[in-house]
């Protein structure tokens, strides 16, 4: 019962690893990420088949009673109800956790909402943009001299998509042992807080507000962006003491990994204005490929900074198929990334891209419910389904 991206994004990632994922969509307009996106030049929407992929979908108008009713039948077999409207709005319709529970004491209910189910801005709307800028991502994305910027993706929303995943698989290893289903509270300002790595502690503990800063991390050097003579960005991370040996070494100035300004982690976090400028200088006299050639053979972290087409050409991403391309009925071959992570023994699949508006309803209603020609023809009959 997901929408947009948090929740159908947990969606998909249970599609990925072999659940049967039944998508719930309000007939007619169906889910809005049906629309999103750039589309192919026959107009056919190119993110829908990837966000919704593996998944089958039912159409459900379910401001009515006979599809809060068919809800509360499929959830009575399910092991796992993914969900993300605002706060109370499963309970208007009868679909309160304690009431599906009562039917399924196995039932794992993930919740994805802006701010959590309790606390006093549950009931707020909350977009990713604005659960990014309150989990402290948006204020350090960005230059100094300039207002903070996002991220060129909804990075909130797959955050919190993924830690509703997360917990879902955690319920059922509770549930193996217990029998008991739970409820997963995943909020996106929450699941972006999660990865902010010291910025609290830091703060609480010294005084120290992180900054914008660009392309580099305050302290931590080198590890940038430097430019190249073919025009070219490339990224090197040699913020290690034996990292930057080597990097002085292949720049063929040894010396600088002896001088005290730059021979430890702290002293290069002081000077870093100083290091990234002799590396720069450097890097601007070789092509980009060639640097990141030279570095790899001598261990150092570096590498070119990618658009779709540079994945799609990468030997290392073909190798390892990190990009698969799946075929669908409209469109033909779809390409998007592969499942991951990768499973040694259960690595999961893309069964199809993503289903035409209510291509399974008939087959859910009869094959989960045993519901009759006559009674799916009510439903269709009162525009529930």
């Amino acid at each position: 019962m997901g929408q947009l991206i948090a929740g159908p994004f947990c969606g998909q990632l249970l599609a990925d690893f072999g659940a049967e994922v039944v998508k719930i969509e309000p007939p007619e307009t169906g889910d809005a990420m049906r629309q999103w996106g750039r589309t192919d030049e026959a107009g056919h929407t190119l993110w829908w088949p990837v966000i919704a992929r593996g998944k089958k979908s039912l159409t459900l108008d379910l401001r009515k009673p006979e599809a809060q009713a068919v809800v509360r039948e499929l959830s009575a077999k399910a092991d796992i109800l993914v969900e993300n409207f605002r706060v109370g709005r499963m309970e208007e319709w009868g679909l309160g956790y304690d009431v599906l529970k009562a039917a399924n004491p196995g039932l794992i209910m993930v919740r994805v909402t802006g701010f959590g189910q309790t606390g006093p801005y549950a009931d707020r709307a909350g977009f990713a943009s604005v659960c990014e800028a309150m989990g402290g991502m948006r204020y350090i994305a960005g230059y100094p001299d300039r207002p903070p910027v996002r991220a060129g993706i909804s990075i909130g929303d797959s955050l919190a998509g993924q830690s509703g995943f997360q917990g879902a698989l955690l319920a059922l290893q509770h549930r193996h042992r217990t029998g008991e289903g739970q409820v997963v509270d995943a909020s996106i300002y929450e699941a972006v807080l999660s990865v902010m790595e010291g910025v609290i502690s830091e703060y609480d503990g010294g005084g120290h507000v992180r900054e914008r800063s660009g392309s580099f991390l305050p302290g931590i050097a080198p590890s940038n962006a430097y430019p190249t003579r073919d025009g070219e960005t490339v990224i090197i991370g040699a913020n290690q003491d034996s990292l930057f040996k080597r990097l002085c070494k292949v720049m063929g100035q040894p010396e600088l990994a002896e001088d005290e300004r730059y021979s430890t982690h702290r002293a290069r976090g002081r000077n870093q204005a100083e290091i990234d400028e002799i590396i720069a200088k450097w890097s601007a006299g070789h092509a980009a490929a060639e640097i990141v050639e030279m570095l790899a053979e001598n261990g150092v972290p570096a590498g070119l900074t990618y658009k779709a087409p540079d994945m799609l050409a990468d030997r290392h991403f073909q190798a390892r198929e990190s990009i698969t391309r799946v075929e669908d009925p409209e469109i033909g071959k779809v390409a998007m990334q592969n499942v991951f992570p990768k499973l040694s023994a259960s690595p999961g699949g893309i069964e199809r891209t993503g289903p035409k508006l209510g291509e399974h309803t008939e087959a859910v209603l009869t094959d989960w419910l045993g519901y009759d020609g006559a009674a799916i023809a009510a439903l269709r009959a009162n525009h529930v389904i």
